[in-house]
């Protein structure tokens, strides 16, 4: 067994030997590829989503060095008609592209180097089982030769296949090297259909893209956009998250609230599987994206200076979801055109979930639109909340600095001031273009209230009492801010909403949280076209 050609089936055992969910599956679709124009497969999903996992799994299956039926006949491949045609029939070459980078920068070598030493490393492997092809020939006449020596071809396991592209930032003539290498194995009418079973690429984002089209186009890619027939084998299922609860003795309620919200393909709820495994194991609800090195470079994409980003980012942080298109992204971190490209960039790095909404649709402008993006669940909005306060930019540095006066003035009591500053927030770009309902009416009000995120929990339209009170601000641990209760009413008056908190009992909901509770009245007058505001302070015992 080598490291790169044919590594064997230990690294699959080591998974299987832990707690395992089964994603053998993946095998079945893959194996029904083979032989068909179909076999080579790029599945981009953020970090942290059992990528790796499914690279090893596959290593384990098709590699011919070594006899895995013990590892997987109690799997669900086991019961695919195709699984013994395909077990452990194949060579198999796995890399790694992340330590040949790691290898290059301790050597002080510029990644432009790496396609050779990957070649270098491969040639050497191959020389072993085959000495009298050693110095005579390319490494892909060599690898051609071993395939008809041995009978078998070859499957290609390419894990974080994308992070030269990601690393060499501007360095083109590293990337052209590195897709060179790639299309010489997989667009190559004289390498490809005698040599390649199958390929596995996998990485955070799509194939980059030369122009309009893939660098790669004879690849079949399944992103966060488009995950196809993977939507279920890559990251954790509503079931599966359910019955690992069950085992654990954990609450689903709470992973669901804390990880759940990735919408990927038409049937699928997707969770990360890193944090959901991390949470049963120390039975904490929290966030373990930070460390991870895409949330690294979150502030950098947030205060990019692309027209309109800024107030995207806002609505998002406030709970809205926006139009994204997509079409447009390169797939590289560096190529960004308009905040379309970096939105899209940070639903393949896991930040926003994506949910195509229409083939296509015209704005008001008459651009093309196709999807929702919204910030997935309470892990990733932590995450968000973080670098609200540390964003440079000065649409997100004033609308946090009236966001936080306004806060003062609604704990302090100030009814005028805060339905000045809610008109303030109505009269901006943050207001919805059709303000004729009480909905638009409660987008303002959480854009007005956005700095509120890192004291608050905000919860909407949330039953209590003998009703359902339309937002409510319960306060974070450690937070030593009174609970809030926002009532809202379109053509109707502030006393009246306040009214409604105390008759219906609203408050009931603080039962176990703080003595102190502000209630808040928010009206607007359409035909006015003004913001009013009633605001009253009450210890529990008094309601």
């Amino acid at each position: 067994m080598g490291t790169y050609l044919n590594p064997g089936n230990s690294g699959f055992a080591r998974i299987a030997n832990s707690e395992y969910v089964d994603k053998t599956g993946m095998i079945g679709l893959l194996n029904t590829a083979i032989g068909t124009t179909k076999n080579l497969a790029c599945i981009s999903r953020p970090r942290r989503f059992g990528k790796t996992y499914a690279a090893q799994m596959l290593c384990a299956y098709y590699d011919a060095t070594c006899d895995s039926h013990g590892l997987f006949e109690k799997y669900r491949i086991s019961e695919d008609p195709t699984y013994e045609e395909h077990l452990n029939k194949y060579h198999v070459i796995d890399l790694d592209i992340t330590s040949f980078i790691s290898e290059s920068k301790k050597e002080g070598l510029s990644l432009q180097e790496i396609p050779m030493r990957i070649s270098d490393a491969l040639r050497r492997e191959v020389e072993e089982i085959l000495p009298e092809a050693a110095g005579r020939k390319s490494l892909n006449e060599t690898l051609i030769e071993l395939v008809n020596k041995t009978g078998r071809k070859i499957v290609f396991v390419l894990d974080e296949w994308d992070s030269i592209i990601r690393e060499s930032g501007t360095d083109e003539e590293a990337q052209r090297r590195y897709l060179n290498l790639l299309r010489g194995w997989f667009k190559n009418n004289n390498f490809t259909p005698k040599a390649v079973a199958a390929a596995y690429m996998t990485g955070i984002l799509p194939i980059k893209k030369d122009g309009s089209q893939s660098a790669i186009s004879d690849f079949q890619e399944y992103s966060m956009l488009e995950p196809q027939d993977f939507a279920f084998y890559v990251g954790f299922t509503e079931d599966e998250v359910q019955e690992l609860c069950r085992i654990h003795g954990r609450s689903f309620e709470a992973m669901k609230r804390w990880y759940d919200g990735y919408t990927v393909g038409e049937q699928f709820s997707v969770y990360n599987p890193y944090s959901v495994m991390q949470a049963l194991t120390t039975g904490k609800y929290k966030s373990y994206w930070k460390k991870t090195s895409a949330a690294e470079a979150l502030m950098t994409y947030i205060d990019m200076d692309q027209d309109g980003l800024q107030d995207d980012i806002a609505r998002l942080i406030a709970g809205e979801s926006i139009v994204v298109d997509p079409d447009s992204f390169r797939n590289d971190v560096e190529t960004f055109t308009s905040k379309d490209d970096v939105l899209t960039l940070l639903i393949h790095l896991g930040y926003l979930t994506y949910e195509e909404v229409s083939d296509s649709f015209d704005d008001d402008e008459g651009d093309t639109l196709t999807g929702l993006a919204g910030i997935p669940n309470e892990e990733v909005r932590l995450e968000f909340e973080k670098i609200l306060r540390k964003a440079k930019h000065k649409n997100l540095i004033e609308l946090v600095r009236k966001s936080d006066r306004l806060l003062r003035d609604t704990i302090a009591g100030n009814a005028e001031r805060v339905a000045e500053a809610i008109q303030e927030v109505h009269d901006t770009s943050y207001a919805p273009t059709f303000y004729n309902n009480e909905q638009s009416l409660r987008y303002v009000v959480k854009m007005a209230y956005i700095s509120c995120v890192d004291q608050y929990a905000r919860v909407e339209e949330l039953p209590s009492g003998h009703g359902i009170a339309d937002v409510v601000f319960l306060p974070k641990r450690r937070s030593a801010l009174p609970a809030m209760i926002v009532e809202l009413k379109w053509n109707q008056g502030a006393e009246g909403a306040i009214a409604q908190i105390k008759n219906r009992n609203y408050p009931k909901v603080f039962e176990h949280y703080k003595e102190e509770v502000i209630l808040v009245g928010i009206s607007y007058d359409a035909d006015l076209k003004k913001h009013s505001c009633t605001i009253e302070r009450y210890q529990k015992q008094e309601l």
